[in-house]
This record gives structure tokens, sequence and C-alpha cells, in this order.
């Protein structure tokens, strides 16, 4: 019997003033598993996130984590989520250990038990040298550790990483890169925005691109990447002689516009799709007609190109409303960006 999503939503809507942040999005999360969602600045990630985790109420549409509706059951979604801003939300003037045993008590955990929960989440996230230090003295990828560890405080079965690792030097990404691993390996349910595009791709199992409020494309990462062009074979020549005798060579490979020519670098693209046995032959007719290649590889669409093929732009800012800069609409109960409550 096929297990319902975690995470449903439908024909989400949500509009500040005359700008429809979310425009009818709709996608599904299956349990266990991690789904990236892309888009530009503005496109209404972090809106979907925040209608996601109860912090701003949804204009129409229905959106349900672990079965729950958002809107009309939300201290029961706030009990068994955690959410991840995109900065850290933890109090600077406590030490890590202090901010994650607040949590635990805010919860509704005893002295004892918020205890050894924060110590368990110190050593877990490798922060036990620093408990007592306060987080002011933290560098940039200790701060996000222990903003993630309090989102875990309280063992939730969804977690939202709203771009987790904006900001942090390679060695830190990679380092939440494996937590998030770790935490799905457990069966912790991941939903991640990110506009680093290398991170969903390592990441997650599915993807959903939003722009301008609506889902434009979902699949894995590699039917994204098929959808786009498929692979394509380029192969470099020393000199313009050589480019041009290749050119009449591969012509007869080549689908209705599939192969093109770089004069400036000596280059020839040709399309091969998912025929990899294409491109092994074409080389090999470049051998027999006596075309020697410089060098030659096999090249696939990276999920930059098929950001830029569906939003016909790069993940930097577009013009839309932030909606960092909203405040969260009220709601029921204790709700906050680093405490799973």
């Amino acid at each position: 019997m096929l297990m319902p999503p975690i995470i449903e939503v439908e024909n989400l809507h949500k509009s500040f003033g005359d700008t429809h942040a979310l425009a009818g999005v709709s996608f599904q999360v299956e349990e266990g598993s991690v789904l990236g969602l892309l888009g530009p600045n503005g496109a209404g990630k972090t809106t979907a996130v925040r209608v996601l985790a109860t912090l701003l109420a949804p204009d129409q549409g229905v959106a349900r984590v672990g079965g729950l509706d958002v809107k009309t059951q939300a201290n029961a979604v706030r009990s068994i989520i955690g959410l991840t801003g995109q900065y850290a939300a933890v109090d600077e003037k406590l030490t890590g250990s202090e901010n994650l045993r607040m949590v635990g008590r805010l919860l509704g955990m005893n002295s004892d038990q918020a205890r050894s929960r924060a110590a368990a989440l110190l050593e877990r996230f490798d922060l036990t040298p620093a408990a007592d230090r306060q987080v002011a003295t933290y560098s940039g990828g200790m701060r996000r550790r222990v903003d993630l560890a309090v989102s875990l405080v309280g063992s939730p079965q969804v977690l939202f990483l709203d771009e987790p690792t904006t900001g942090l030097d390679p060695a830190s990404r990679s380092e939440l890169w494996a937590i998030t691993r770790e935490l799905v390996a457990d069966g912790t349910t991941v939903l991640l925005t990110t506009q680093y595009l290398d991170e969903a791709d390592e990441l997650a199992d599915r993807i959903v691109v939003i722009d301008h409020g609506e889902v434009i494309e979902e699949g894995t990462a590699d039917e994204l990447k098929d959808r786009t062009g498929g692979r394509s074979l380029e192969i470099e020549f020393a000199n313009a002689a050589e480019l041009g005798a290749a050119a009449v060579v591969l012509e007869g490979f080549a689908p209705p516009g599939g192969l093109h020519r770089n004069e400036q670098h000596q280059l020839l693209s040709l399309s091969v799709d998912s025929d990899t046995a294409l491109a092994v032959r074409a080389i090999a007719a470049l051998t027999d007609a006596g075309v020697s290649p410089a060098d030659f590889r096999l090249h696939r669409p990276s999920l930059d190109d098929v950001f830029m093929a569906l939003t016909g732009h790069g993940t930097e800012p577009v013009d839309q409303v932030n909606p960092d800069s909203i405040p969260a609409e009220p709601t029921t109960g204790n709700t906050s960006e680093a405490v799973n409550s």
C-alpha cells in the first residue's frame, strides 16, 4: 500500500498587495526524501516555506504536512516540523548549550531532559568543545550548525532548510551537506530551498523549480538535465582546417540543428542526447577520415544550464517583493524560525 506524501501543496496562493508571491503552486514530498525547491530571489521559495511552517496563512489552496492542514491544524503541524531560516536565529549572547536548553524548555522538557537533549545535539554537530562559549564567538559555520541543532531539539519529522548555506565557505557547506544526508538517513524529510544549484544536485531526490510564484518544472536532477537538451559531444581541434574537415564528416551524424561550430575556440558540438553510442561512432568516423581531435568530451547540461533554460536568467535577484522583508502573520501558539514548536 502506497503511503501518502508527507508534504502536500495544492494550488497555493499568497499575495502581498499587488504582488503574487505564490500563484497556484502545487507539489508533493515523499517521506524520508529531500525535495529541492529552486528559483531566483523573489520566486516564492521562502513564502512557500513560511506557509508550510505556519508562519504565513495562505490566501487560497491547501497545504498539509504529515496529513495536517497548516491553516486549521497549525499547532499540530508545529509539533512535527523544524525550520532553519536563511540567517542564524540563535541568541548570540547565550552559549551554544544555553540556546539548545532554552528551546528544550520552551518545548515542555524538564531541566534534565533539556540538558540531555542539548548535550546529545552538541555532540552530534561537533560543538561540544564550544558548548559553553557565547554564540557571538562562533564562526559562520559553527553558527549554522548550532542553528540547525536548535531546529532539531524537538526531533521533527519534517525539516525546512531555507537557504541554509548562504554565506558559508566551501568547507562549512560540505559539513552541512553531510549533516543533511545523515538526517535523511535517519528518516527525516527535508524541504531544501537553495540558490546553489550544485547543492540541489548533491542533496535533492527531486527538484521543483518555481518562478514568479508558479511551478515551471519538476523532476529528478537527471530528468531536468535531459529535458534541457541531453548530452553533447564537444570536440576541440588544433586549427581551422581540421575543424572544417571534421564538420564535413560529422554532418552525417547530426540531427537537424544538432551540429554547432565555434570558430573562436576551434570547437564542434554534436548533439547526441541519450545515444552515447553515437558519440563513439562519431569519433571513430573522424579517425577513419584522418582527422585527429586535440581533445573531446561528453558534456551534459548542469543544473545551471537547466535553470537558465527554464527561467531565462541566473539566480540573481529579480524585481519582486522579498518575502524576508515581510513580517509573519500572527498565528496561534509560539512560532519561531529557530524553534521546532
